[in-house]
C-alpha cells in the first residue's frame, strides 16, 4: 500500500477555519504540486480531502474526482487519517489531502516516532509505502517534497 500525505497549500489568516481560502502563492503551490502528482500517480488513487476549503482548492488543483471526508478535516488525529486510509492493510494508493499538525503526526507515527511531530511545509507531500519483505512489513519514506523545489 501507498499512502501520500499533501498538505493543503498557502492560505489566508483568518475565521471561521474552515472557510480559509487559499492565497494567490498558494494557488501556485497547488497547481505545482498537482502537475508533479498528475505524472506519477497510479490511475487508482483514491483521494481524500478535508472538508476545509483551503484542502478544497488544494486538491481541485489535480482533480475533480475526489471525496471529501470529515476523518481526515483540521485536528484529525493520525488513527483517523490511517482508518480512513485503509493502512496499512488497505490495496493501492491512498492520497490525503489534510493539515497539520495532523499529517506531521501521522508520518512519525508510520516512521516509528510515535511521539513526535514531523513538519509538513505548506504544500508540500510526503510518500510513504507499506512493503512486506522476508516476512517482516516495512515501511518507507518514498519521497519528501515541497513545491518550491518543483
Amino acid at each position: 500500500m501507498e499512502l501520500i500525505l499533501w498538505r493543503h497549500a498557502e492560505a489566508e489568516d483568518g475565521s471561521p477555519d474552515i472557510a480559509r481560502e487559499l492565497t494567490e502563492k498558494g494557488y501556485r503551490q497547488a497547481e505545482k504540486m498537482a502537475a508533479f502528482l498528475k505524472k506519477r500517480l497510479p490511475d487508482n488513487t483514491r483521494i481524500l480531502a478535508s472538508p476545509a476549503k483551503r484542502t478544497q482548492q488544494t486538491v481541485l488543483a489535480l482533480t475533480q474526482y475526489y471525496e471529501t471526508e470529515p476523518e481526515v478535516g483540521t485536528g484529525a488525529p493520525p488513527r483517523a487519517l490511517l482508518d480512513a486510509a485503509g493502512w496499512p492493510d488497505g490495496e493501492g494508493c491512498v492520497l490525503i489531502v489534510g493539515h497539520q499538525p495532523s499529517l506531521g503526526q501521522t508520518a512519525a507515527l508510520l516512521l516509528g516516532e510515535p511521539s513526535a511531530c514531523f513538519s509538513v511545509k505548506k504544500g508540500a507531500v510526503w510518500w510513504l509505502s507499506r512493503r512486506e519483505r522476508e516476512g517482516d512489513y516495512q515501511t518507507n519514506l518514498r519521497l519528501v517534497i515541497a513545491p518550491e523545489f518543483l
